[in-house]
C-alpha cells in the first residue's frame, strides 16, 4: 500500500485523500483488492509495531474494507474488518495521541461495529462517540472529523443524543470546511432521505458523483432515492 504524504498524517484542513489504490477498489466495491491491501498495510504494521504510521494505514485499509463490506451486505465481513482496524488504530493512537486523524479513525472502526452486529453498540458505542470527539476537539478543521460525527450522529438514535437533524448540522460543517468532499456531499443525500427531503437528497447523491463519477454506492444510492 502507498504511503500518504506527510501532512495528511496529521489530518490536514482538508479532508484526507485515499490512496489511490485503495480508493479506486473501495469505488469499485472490489473485496479481493480490499483484502489484498488489508493484508499488505497489516504485514506492514507488524514489521513497524512501534511506527503510529503504519498501525494507521493498517486501520484506514480496514475502515475502507468495513464500510464496502457493509455496503455489500456482508455483516460478518464488516464486523471482523472493523475489529481488526481497532487494534491497529489503538496502537496508533497510543503511540501519537496527539493526532486526530487516528482518533478520527479508531471512532468510525469503533462505530463501523454496530451496524454490523448492534447487540455490541454499548461495547463499542461509547468507543465511538468518545474518539471522534476527540478528532473534532484537535483538528476542529478537518472535514473528515466532522463527517465521521454526523455518521456517527446518523446512526445513533435521538434518545441518546442523536438523530438525523444533528447528523446534517455536522456534515453541513464539513462541506463548509470542504466543498468538494464527494463522500459529504454522499452522506448529505443519505441523510437527507432519512429526513424525507428527497429532492434535496438527489441533488446532494448528483453533486457526489460529479466529484466522484466512480463511486457505485453513491450510484447506487441516488438509484434508490425516489424522485419527491
Amino acid at each position: 500500500m502507498r504511503r500518504l504524504p506527510a501532512c495528511l498524517l496529521f489530518a490536514c484542513a482538508m479532508a484526507a485523500v485515499l490512496p489511490p489504490d485503495l480508493k479506486q477498489a473501495r469505488d469499485r466495491q472490489d473485496r479481493a483488492a480490499l483484502d489484498r491491501l488489508a493484508a499488505g498495510a497489516a504485514a506492514e504494521a507488524q514489521a513497524r509495531r512501534e511506527d503510529a504510521a503504519a498501525q494507521y494505514r493498517a486501520a484506514l485499509a480496514e475502515l475502507v474494507r468495513a464500510e464496502v463490506y457493509m455496503e455489500l451486505r456482508d455483516r460478518n465481513g464488516a464486523r471482523a474488518a472493523a475489529e481488526n482496524g481497532i487494534r491497529a488504530a489503538e496502537k496508533a493512537v497510543a503511540l501519537k495521541p496527539s493526532a486526530g486523524e487516528y482518533h478520527r479513525v479508531l471512532g468510525a472502526l469503533c462505530a463501523q461495529v454496530i451496524p454490523a452486529n448492534p447487540l455490541l453498540g454499548l461495547r463499542y458505542g461509547k468507543c465511538a462517540m468518545e474518539e471522534v470527539s476527540r478528532a473534532v476537539e484537535l483538528d476542529p478543521k478537518s472535514a473528515d472529523a466532522w463527517l465521521s460525527r454526523g455518521v456517527g450522529n446518523f446512526y445513533l438514535p435521538e434518545s441518546f443524543g442523536g438523530g438525523a437533524e444533528l447528523a446534517l448540522k455536522d456534515i453541513d460543517k464539513a462541506l463548509q470546511l470542504d466543498p468538494s468532499h464527494a463522500d459529504a456531499w454522499l452522506w448529505r443525500g443519505i441523510v437527507l432521505r432519512k429526513l424525507n427531503r428527497n429532492a434535496e437528497a438527489r441533488e446532494a447523491l448528483r453533486k457526489s458523483l460529479e466529484l466522484n463519477p466512480a463511486r457505485l454506492w453513491a450510484r447506487q444510492q441516488l438509484e434508490k432515492t425516489p424522485p419527491q
